[in-house]
């Protein structure tokens, strides 16, 4: 595993020249394929951090609690997981452009449907519903599109293309706080209505670019797509009701005992099936295998940090929307400055020094911007913040790029399938683990200190829970309604419970902390070779 591993060119359909054939109408035109599947994904990048930004205004308008806030990010990260190795197998053999195209529309159209969510009692179904249709969009919509740009340009042109797709699409990520505090500003609703336009420019730039679409008369495994879907989804709902039906729960055990379980014969049934959905073979190779756990651990802070970070600011600091999309921009400042450097380090010495370098500056990033959260000031964070962002910066786009390079007899839409499946299931489940923690602590703390105040035990608690399933995000101005004794308490605590809530929140980035040095420790297993660029396939 010590020696250099000569590049190959994209695996998968081997017809004709890629760069040549296309449909009636000349070749394809590379520029605006790249340009229409960057729009594209760029929608899936963006509603990863914008719904965050939002959360305490949809959670004030629509009478949500902050748990089942958290499925409205999770629906979403949940079946984008669940679903995208189906979406790279059906991508394989449908046709690149087909699906991309299909993915596109159901994308904008549960978009649409997300922003013009009803009040009400069909308030939470309905938005958690269409989130999870959004997740499915992106799943069919974010593989196709790779394996668009693989199929464009040739062998020379095709590192560069996919630095530049995996580079943009990554920071664009960036974009979400920052809009969403804008349109927040106007209605939460348009945080939805934004893709339309977007999903408009990249149909028609997909159309005029004249896409090849080849496609491949194999099954599908629907079994395997199934059993991966539901292992995922029992897994995370365990992790995610664990603060709500407790941790001694039976419920809570069967579910991520039965998720594992579900995902474990789903292995066993890859691994024997003649056209699996997911080739797990590929995991044969250290490296990849190293590539796929840092980006585990790594996503298990990078998307919960924008959801946390945000309703952190809007209860600890009272901040208003586009004022957390300013703090959150810290943190974006240092990854975007650092994937830059990341990218060169992977041309020059492959991805093990940069997954090294930005696994420990992450883990130190995550742990000092823990210790000065309950300063309660976002001037004393803003260089932690960065730090942090600069980790995951450093890493991403190495750990992404090296692990498709490493495909063996595997299609690019497949293999993306893999690593994509990885980094949003570890969203998922940070999401969870860390909710359950952030909301478990709030209560502990919030009791102590209403329990100080002289209410009694089981006021306390209740109003505890109360409180800790009710964020709204500025907690100066909407304090608990009521006027009996325990209300008046809370009321008069509120500066107290903001303290209480940084706490809380210590704990969840401490917990990054420990995800990004759990990275790094892996990060030393990578063998250090490198994928060159000097043989085709």
């Amino acid at each position: 595993m010590g020696r250099d591993i000569p590049e190959k060119s994209a695996p998968g359909p081997t017809s004709s020249d890629p760069g040549t054939a296309g449909r009636p109408g000349g070749p394809p035109n590379q520029g605006l394929a790249l340009a229409a599947m960057l729009f594209a994904v760029s929608m899936t990048f963006i509603d990863q951090t914008i719904v965050a930004i939002a959360a305490p205004d949809i959670i004030d308008e629509l009478g949500l609690t902050s748990s089942q806030m958290q499925w409205v990010v999770n629906a979403y990260l949940l079946t984008l997981a669940a679903f995208f190795a189906l979406g790279g197998r059906l991508s394989d053999i449908f046709g690149h452009r087909r699906v991309m195209l299909i993915g596109t529309l159901t994308f904008v159209i549960a978009s649409a449907l997300c922003g013009a969510v009803p009040s009400g009692d069909i308030a939470q179904a309905w938005l958690i519903g269409f989130r999870a249709v959004q997740g499915i969009g992106a799943a069919l919509m974010f593989p196709a599109a790779l394996a668009v740009v693989i199929a464009v340009f040739p062998v020379e042109r095709r590192g560069r293309a996919l630095a530049l797709f995996f580079g943009v699409s990554g920071a664009l990520t960036a974009v979400g706080p920052l809009l969403g505090g804008w349109l927040t500003a106007w209605t939460w609703r348009a945080i939805f209505w934004v893709n339309v336009p977007i999903a408009v420019i990249a149909v028609v730039l997909a159309l005029l670019a004249r896409i090849p679409d080849r496609t491949r008369r194999e099954p599908l495994d629907l079994p395997g797509a199934v059993l991966v879907a539901v292992g995922m989804g029992l897994t995370v709902l365990g992790l995610q009701q664990a603060s709500t039906w407790g941790w001694d729960s039976v419920a809570t055990w069967a579910c991520i005992a039965g998720g594992l379980v579900v995902l474990a014969v789903f292995c066993r049934f890859e691994l024997r099936t003649r056209f699996p959905l997911i080739k797990l073979r590929v995991f044969r190779d250290l490296a990849f295998s190293v590539d796929n756990a840092v980006l585990f651990f790594a996503m298990m802070a990078f998307v919960p940090v924008f959801f946390f970070a945000s309703v952190y600011a809007q209860v600890s600091l009272s901040a208003s929307p586009n004022q957390a999309a300013l703090y959150l921009l810290y943190f974006f400042i240092g990854f975007g400055l650092a994937s830059q450097w990341g990218g060169r380090i992977l041309d020059k010495r492959g991805a093990r020094p940069a997954m090294k370098l930005g696994t420990a500056l992450g883990a130190v990033g995550f742990a000092l911007w823990a210790g000065k959260l309950t300063t309660l000031s976002m001037h004393d964070q803003w260089l932690y913040a960065a730090m942090a962002g600069a980790g995951i910066g450093l890493l991403l786009a190495p750990a992404s790029t090296d692990a498709v390079n490493r495909a063996i007899d595997a299609s690019y839409g497949e293999v993306t399938g893999i690593t994509q499946t990885v980094r949003n299931f570890a969203a998922s489940i940070g999401l969870a683990v860390f909710g359950t923690m952030l909301t478990h602590t709030t209560i502990t703390k919030v009791g102590e200190t209403l329990r100080d105040k002289g209410v009694p035990d089981a006021a306390s608690q209740d109003a505890a829970e109360s409180i800790a399933q009710s964020v709204t995000g500025q907690a100066d101005s909407r304090g608990p309604s009521g006027s009996g004794p325990v209300a008046e308490t809370v009321r008069d605590s509120m500066s107290a419970i903001r303290m209480d809530f940084a706490e809380a929140n210590q704990w969840v980035f401490y917990g990054m902390a420990i995800a990004l040095g759990i990275a790094f420790l892996i990060s030393l297993r990578h063998p250090g070779t490198r994928v060159t660029q000097d043989s085709p396939d």
